[in-house]
């Protein structure tokens, strides 16, 4: 979100509030975009065509039409097959089955890569020996950046939390040490047990905090994807920001349909969620009507946080997803939020979509595809 005092002044001089409207995300859910998703096949499933399966499947602009390997049994084919990767015994099948735009050989072997020459289909270009090895590098190193980045802004962020922290352990702590006073004259058996107890509750409260904010300020988990129950993910995203922000005086609307998954990492949408509350509670200055929304469709799954702040100017919401770009005063945000929370989405082959109103709030939605190959665990 936007500093309030910029974004109001840059409405206030129209008779009607100023809106404004963005959406940026994945072209593969965007049917509607110019540039279509570049076809891959691999070819190859061992240890280096399932590293490179797993990185190339986390970017919205490549498609994986196939993966193929002389061993049935190689690694890389039953992972092929958990992310609805199509899997085929023979390269011939592969290359003749449909258009594609570039082949990735990892074999290593000169008698394939001299294959592939002779058989790739017209248009198609063909990647492979350290050639390919090299590509899977910078593309890795790129997704470690993202992961750098994205832990750098999490951290610079702590130093909002430090208040809320503070307020929540000072009134537990306070209540062991008064028990811990009374117990060192109580001499009544009964009493003692009572406090004893009130004093085990207090130690609990503060260990409840202390493992949110460990599990919120780990390093990103390099886990596969997996189910996420996205309601869950959003109450405990607002525990989270309550100690970054105040949300005694907020109104909390929740509009949670059942059963609203997604198919990503746990951590990362979290961090989305709770940057997207916090952005929109400081929007409200405080004092306001938050609503969290999930809506679930046979196609997508929708995730809407809305506020009823200041909103955001015209001229700026095309430019609130820009890197280290922020209206907030210096020391308040490191421009990093929105960028990041924009490539989570893209990764999870999502969009995000704002809706903003001077002086009347915005809506931040998120749209994720629904995934065949969902299974039952959930995260």
């Amino acid at each position: 979100m936007m500093d309030c005092a910029k974004s109001e002044g840059a409405g206030a001089a129209a008779t009607t509030p100023a809106s404004a409207h963005t959406k940026v995300g994945s072209e593969r859910s965007n049917p509607s975009a110019a540039q279509r998703p570049m076809r891959v096949a691999i070819i190859g499933a061992g240890r280096g065509g399932t590293a490179l399966l797993e990185v190339l499947h986390q970017i919205p602009t490549i498609e994986i039409v196939g993966m193929t390997d002389k061993d049935p049994s190689a690694p890389g084919l039953k992972r092929a097959q958990e992310l609805n990767v199509p899997v085929y015994g023979r390269t011939d099948d592969l290359l003749h089955d449909q258009p594609l735009t570039l082949l990735m050989d990892v074999t290593g072997e000169p008698a394939i890569e001299s294959a592939l020459r002779q058989q790739k289909p017209t248009g198609a270009d063909i990647i492979s020996g350290q050639a390919s090895r090299l590509f899977w590098l910078l593309v890795q190193h790129e997704s470690t950046l993202q992961t750098e980045l994205l832990q750098a802004e999490k951290m610079a962020g702590f130093g909002s939390f430090a208040a809320g922290i503070a307020h929540d352990m000072n009134n537990p702590l306070q209540l062991i040490l008064g028990m811990a006073e009374n117990l060192a004259e109580e001499t009544d058996l009964e009493a003692v047990h009572a406090q004893a107890l009130d004093i085990i509750d207090a130690v609990k409260r503060t260990t409840a905090i202390c493992r949110d904010l460990t599990s919120y300020s780990r390093r990103t988990s390099v886990q596969q994807d997996g189910l996420i129950q996205v309601n869950s993910k959003l109450d405990e995203a607002l525990k989270i920001a309550r100690y970054a922000v105040a949300l005694q005086d907020i109104e909390i609307r929740k509009q949670y349909q059942p059963d609203a998954v997604v198919k990503g990492n746990p951590d990362k949408l979290l961090h989305v969620f709770v940057n997207l509350i916090t952005n929109a509670v400081q929007a409200m200055e405080h004092h306001g009507t938050l609503t969290l929304e999930t809506i679930s469709t046979a196609d997508t799954t929708q995730v809407r946080v809305s506020d009823t702040g200041c909103g955001i100017a015209p001229e700026l919401v095309t430019r609130i997803f820009e890197p280290f770009y922020t209206t907030k005063p210096p020391g308040k945000g490191t421009g990093l939020g929105l960028y990041n929370i924009k490539n989570v989405i893209q990764l999870m082959h999502g969009t995000i979509e704002v809706e903003s109103h001077s002086g009347q709030g915005s809506t931040f939605t998120l749209t994720f595809p629904c995934d065949s190959s969902l299974s039952e665990g959930t995260v």
